[in-house]
């Protein structure tokens, strides 16, 4: 097909050979090509001055001409005439070396994707000639053509044509964009067929639907305020300090209006969500994906735009200010990242070109027959790039202090969720994913490398060894793991009347075979709280005063058992019914005294195990715990102690199980002297029973649970004590 044809048609590969300045040494031959075009003049962009008219070649909207004395060292503009009049427009085939640039060691390291490709701001400078740009560059290695179009060329792909380059990147300059400005890519499949416009995959802002179109965004613009907390949090030992978890999702935490019309923005809850958390005590918030999503109902789970933080609730700046203010209030921030799967949306990666870019091809490796989406090709280097690139993008232009890598399971094994003849063994016929696994690794050893303030959690629910484990000893690099099996365990017991309790007392305690494998975050997360599963305090049994009993007895033991801690949100006030991602927390029930009692309990709780150093210090340290008594089935009762980092200080956590109270129950202590009760979940402020338990107590020399002394003490029912003993 000639040149002109493939214009007209969208169908030109390589328009830098036939568009733009053709320079000769004396004379340049101009060609330029824009479809309704009447007449167009050649001007000097830096003087103005007319260096003459190009030639209509034919009436679809080529025109060229011999211009003398146009340089490679100067920049030209066109004044064309349509229908609508006289326009001046920058010729964007002049600038094939700045166009090229975008592809300059794109593949040297990762954070070169996000800085060199998508969409960039950039300055063009010609002899005494400035002008603001945008380089485009989107990888589509098997596409046959590909255009950018926008606002700015009424979505016409015959308009922009991009170049191909040899790695497989369109390139194309267009001056005059400036922020705000949406776009997308027209792209053709190797057969020529059009596919559906793509979104731009490093787009950085994106609009909701329908039109899911990319926008410019400049990152340099927000100025930043939280110097202060960027090198405290590098300078801190992660592992030896408090974290206790909010998890947000940022629709459906507070939803204004009545009925609740629509979300807070990110400004709205920097103010509200900010100062509830500080008030509560929480150390972190965890955000489920804020990743561009199009489906309400994924929760952000199905992300399309892995780089544009989801415009429902603002501009990326918008972001940014959420999570400055969180700073700048002490609030750790928290992202759920997603890089095992993504959906099958026209405007997304899946088959970007007409081929497989981004998933893998075979569907027993590519497609995820849980969620019904496409699975990364974990193998290629590109989709590599991308991914580890995706991750310290978020740590770098969003200052957020962690991932939380969501699936890593079904990363991790080939088999995961699939019958036998549905997956395909690896190289060895194992089961396992080494190139998900070797993906994992390398993306926590740059995060690690990039951002000392920075940390990863993985959520896993297999056994895969070491995951929280560095990658120079064997193991995955996470510096956190989920503790699904702890989750799972004290929930099964706790949901079960207490009189079966005494059957279950193993699934209390046999997380502490396993508590120090791994770097544990013991969560009480969403996914517990939704799908017919009920809410917390859904889950315990017995009439309404022993539900909120058992939920305060719960609470207190997690907290302190080894290990961080997360929450999702309602669950701190006793929320009645499951989650609805539709509808905001039942805020109402705060109207009520249990309720209230319920929130004060974890604000307490919040509040302690950042003062007590014993309780945070050493979660992920054999020596910081012991057991008191952990054989007490009869009884339901389980006795621990922990350490603080310079075994100062003790904190001894005493839960009873049943609503039967015990007087007088003796506990074993190590150490002679007073011991003071911190918390009691039964007390009356907690809506408790608030039966007698003294304050103090002294240890007597009465061997007791094999420790040399002992105290006695008033168990409540349905109680959890903390009893803090500090070396003098």
């Amino acid at each position: 097909m000639h040149f002109e044809g493939q214009l007209a048609q969208a169908h030109c590969q390589h328009p830098f050979a036939v568009l733009g300045p053709q320079y000769n040494g004396t004379n340049t031959f101009v060609q330029y090509w824009q479809p309704g075009a009447q007449a167009v003049e050649v001007v000097n962009a830096a003087s103005g001055e007319s260096l003459g008219m190009l030639n209509a070649i034919n009436g679809d909207g080529l025109f060229n001409a011999v211009i003398e004395g146009l340089s490679s060292a100067s920049a030209y503009q066109l004044k064309v005439t349509t229908d609508e009049g006289q326009s001046l427009v920058t010729d964007p085939y002049q600038f094939q070396a700045e166009a090229y640039h975008a592809v300059h060691f794109i593949d040297h390291e990762p954070q070169n994707l996000y800085r060199q490709a998508g969409a960039q701001l950039i300055t063009l400078e010609r002899d005494g000639f400035s002008a603001e740009a945008v380089r485009f560059a989107v990888f589509a290695p098997n596409a046959s053509a590909v255009s950018v179009i926008g606002d700015f060329n009424g979505w016409d792909g015959r308009c922009h044509p991009m170049q191909k380059t040899d790695m497989g990147y369109w390139v194309l300059v267009v001056p005059g964009l400036t922020e705000g400005v949406r776009y997308k890519y027209q792209v053709k499949d190797a057969n020529g067929h059009q596919l559906p416009h793509k979104a731009d995959p490093l787009g950085f802002y994106a609009e909701q639907y329908p039109s899911h179109a990319s926008l410019i965004y400049d990152h340099k613009q927000y100025e930043w305020h939280d110097a202060d907390w960027l090198q405290a949090a590098a300078q801190q030992n992660k592992y030896h300090s408090p974290m206790s978890v909010y998890e947000v999702h940022l629709g459906s935490w507070k939803r204004p209006g009545n009925p609740e019309q629509r979300y807070l923005s990110y400004r709205e809850l920097a103010q509200e969500l900010v100062a509830y958390v500080t008030e509560m005590g929480y150390t972190h918030v965890e955000l489920l994906p804020v990743s561009e999503f199009p489906f309400d109902g994924s929760w952000g789970y199905q992300p399309v735009g892995l780089f544009a933080p989801t415009s429902r609730f603002g501009s990326p700046d918008d972001f940014k200010y959420f999570v400055d203010t969180c700073h700048q209030n002490n609030i750790g921030v928290i992202i759920d990242w997603v890089p095992a799967h993504f959906p099958e949306d026209g405007h997304g990666l899946a088959r970007f070109d007409g081929t497989h870019v981004y998933e893998y091809a075979d569907p027993r490796r590519g497609w995820h027959p849980d969620w019904n989406s496409c699975i990364y090709d974990f193998g290629k280097e590109t989709v590599r790039q991308f991914l580890v690139a995706n991750a310290l993008y978020w740590l770098e232009h969003f200052h957020v202090d962690g991932l939380r890598v969501d699936a890593v399971a079904s990363m991790l094994y080939l088999d995961y969720s699939r019958e036998e003849g549905e997956w395909i063994p690896n190289v060895h016929g194992g089961n396992e994913n080494l190139e998900a696994i070797s993906l994992l690794k390398w993306m926590n050893e740059e995060v690690y490398r990039h951002f000392p303030h920075a940390m990863t959690i993985a959520e896993e629910s297999t056994s895969f060894p070491k995951v929280s484990r560095p990658v120079f000893d064997g193991g995955l690099g996470f510096g956190f793991k989920w503790n699904m099996g702890w989750m799972h365990d004290s929930l099964h017991y706790i949901s079960k009347d207490p009189a079966y309790r005494t059957y279950h007392h193993s699934e209390m305690t046999f997380s502490m075979v396993y508590a120090f494998d791994e770097n544990f975050v013991l969560p009480i997360s969403h996914d517990e709280v939704v799908h017919g599963k009920g809410s917390l305090l859904g889950k315990m049994p017995g009439d309404e005063w022993q539900q909120a009993a058992n939920q305060r007895c719960y609470a207190a033991f997690m907290f302190g058992h080894p290990g961080k801690k997360l929450n999702f949100m309602g669950i701190e006030i006793g929320q009645s019914s499951e989650w609805n991602h539709d509808a905001s927390v039942d805020w109402r029930l705060l109207d009520f005294d249990k309720h209230q009692g319920i929130q004060r309990l974890y604000r307490d709780l919040n509040h302690l195990y950042k003062q007590l150093p014993a309780l945070h210090e050493r979660d992920h340290d054999p020596a910081g715990f012991d057991w008191i008594d952990l054989h007490n089935h009869e009884q339901s009762v389980f006795s621990f102690v922990r350490h603080n980092l310079s075994d100062t200080q003790q904190v001894y956590v005493i839960s009873n199980m049943t609503p039967e109270p015990r007087q007088q129950f003796r506990v074993g202590v190590q150490q002679a002297g007073e011991y003071q009760l911190v918390l009691n979940t039964d007390d009356s402020v907690y809506w408790g029973s608030g039966a007698a338990t003294p304050e103090t107590c002294i240890a007597e020399p009465v061997p007791w649970n094999h420790q040399p002394y002992s105290i006695n003490v008033n168990l409540p029912p349905l109680a959890t004590l903390f009893i803090v003993f500090n070396k003098e």
